[in-house]
């Protein structure tokens, strides 16, 4: 007896054994020599040291065709499991592209299936680290019902628990709809890229001449298409970045924001912020600024930088409980409102009012961005998106004001009429329908075509409707604004704003779902 259960825990041992290597030492160093961690180191580093638990990893397909019965390798290609990332319950699946380019099929799907539906169940965040070579054709359909039960899943999940994707690798075909199905996409410079159809079925379709990197490379996804939120320089500045994500989450949708140790040791004040809007309504300065000063130190992680970079987002913390921000970026076309700051916006909006996490809106805006290419292209649509983000959120909501709040760009922006809960200004706010030069050639056209000297007249009307609409004050009188705040007054009014808001409660009309602006 103690001989067969030696034997029987020589087994187990070498099955192990044999399922950490994956598909074998060649492909394991094949994958380094493309400076790629494999799947297990990536999971090692991802999750706190020790706490990992693998799910099915003696798994294997059930495939005979194509000579795949002599290809059977434990964990078909993917290494699922749980841990705790910070401390916190997480959920994550790594393919592995050592065995079978980590290309999806039956076995391979169900374990990610398993894993979701586990996280679900449990309420905790799911991480898909993806490099795969796509659906394995020699399973046929089968590979793409997997991949269908996965974007199901994705559906399902979306609002209740956090799902992130880090895409290490090659993501084509099919594959690439389940990180789009989920709330943040990471991609890794140089080593990862995702498209729909690849160079070669571009050029004989189109006749594009094109590369996978500039096709669906980090770089083009990052600054043009807007499909990834984060790129790194590599795999492992990829993998803390996204535990860096985590740490600002909760565990999902009932969940609180999390909240660190914080004490104030003094002064809230920040003299700083009196002396960042420029005297000059023309000149343009950083909302970077503003932000570093409001908020905790070191806390602000941006989301999307290098895309629609007149609109920033991301997440930080304010006394040491998780925001998220929503801000003009005066720096870079004026801070306009157009189709991608829009879209940009509204997504990230939705998410922080789907995980309770509160909304810091930052607001210097001179309106939308005109033009017959943002017209044809659906501005209207685009901006209603953003409109109804804001109009939909329950989510402890307020707006600082710093400088041009104008025309459509003002409701937009979170203002009073649109459910923000507490809206500030600086005295340097102008809340008016447009600027006073523009208002002035509309309101005063007929009696600067009359004048001796129309430029004179021109500069007198435009100081006049500067001198009434060109401040926060009139809208202050309206009680559109709740209070005007000296500059350095913000972060400390911020802190007791938004703890005065923590047990928010809103009751919206019994419906099965909105129709957003698609």
């Amino acid at each position: 007896m103690a001989q067969s259960s030696s034997k029987a825990f020589e087994t187990l041992a070498a099955k192990r054994a044999e399922a950490q290597l994956g598909g074998g030492q060649a492909r394991i160093d094949a994958q380094h020599a493309k400076k790629k961690l494999t799947a297990r180191e990536r999971l090692e580093l991802f999750f706190d040291e020790g706490s990992f638990e693998e799910l099915g990893a003696l798994v294997t397909h059930r495939s005979t065709l194509f000579g795949l019965d002599k290809q059977q390798f434990l964990g078909d290609g993917v290494v699922t499991g749980y841990g705790t990332v910070n401390g916190r319950l997480t959920y994550a699946y790594a393919q592995d592209f050592t065995v079978l380019g980590g290309s999806l099929a039956e076995a391979h799907a169900e374990k990610i299936c398993r894993v979701m539906d586990l996280a679900m169940d449990n309420g905790a965040p799911i991480v898909g680290l993806n490099d795969s070579g796509g659906a394995r054709i020699q399973e046929g359909v089968v590979s793409l019902g997997g991949y269908a039960d996965l974007f199901y899943r994705n559906t399902l999940a979306s609002g209740v628990i956090p799902q992130l994707s880090l895409i290490m690798g090659p993501c084509a075909g099919g594959a690439v709809y389940s990180p789009a199905l989920t709330d943040f996409i990471g991609m890794v410079e140089g080593n990862s890229y995702m498209f729909v159809t690849g160079p070669n079925v571009v050029k004989t379709v189109t006749h594009e001449e094109v590369t996978s990197e500039e096709l669906g490379g980090a770089s083009a996804h990052a600054s043009k298409s807007g499909v990834t939120h984060f790129t790194y320089p590599n795999g492992v500045a990829a993998i803390e970045g996204f535990k860096t994500l985590l740490s600002y989450l909760p565990q999902n949708n009932m969940d609180g924001v999390p909240h660190l140790p914080y004490s104030a040791g003094g002064d809230e004040r920040r003299p700083k912020l009196d002396t960042v809007v420029p005297e000059s309504a023309q000149q343009p300065y950083s909302i970077h600024d503003v932000i570093t000063e409001v908020v905790d130190v070191g806390s602000f992680y941006e989301v999307h930088k290098d895309f629609a970079c007149n609109m920033v987002v991301g997440f930080a913390r304010l006394a040491g409980r998780s925001i998220g921000i929503v801000a003009n970026q005066p720096a870079y076309l004026a801070g306009v409102l157009d189709i991608q700051a829009s879209t940009k916006a509204a997504r990230f909006v939705r998410f922080c009012d789907a995980f309770n996490i509160p909304l810091l809106v930052l607001e210097d805006v001179p309106g939308f961005l005109p033009g017959t290419d943002q017209e044809w292209n659906g501005i209207i649509m685009h901006g209603a998106k953003l409109l109804y983000a804001f109009s939909e959120a329950t989510v402890p909501r307020i707006t600082v004001i710093t400088r041009k709040a104008y025309g459509g760009a003002y409701d937009v922006m979170n203002s009073k009429h649109i459910g923000a809960d507490l809206n500030f200004a600086w005295p340097s706010a102008e809340i008016a329908v447009m600027g006073a030069k523009g208002a002035a050639e509309i309101i005063f056209k007929n009696e600067i075509s009359k004048a001796a000297d129309p430029a004179a007249m021109w500069a007198q009307k435009e100081a006049e409707y500067a001198e009434a609409f060109a401040n926060p004050y009139q809208a202050a009188a309206r009680g559109y604004v709740d209070e005007v705040i000296f500059p350095h007054e913000t972060r400390a009014k911020l802190i007791r704003a938004f703890r005065m808001l923590e047990n928010k409660s809103v009751a919206r009309p019994k419906r099965k779902h909105g129709n957003i602006p698609l």
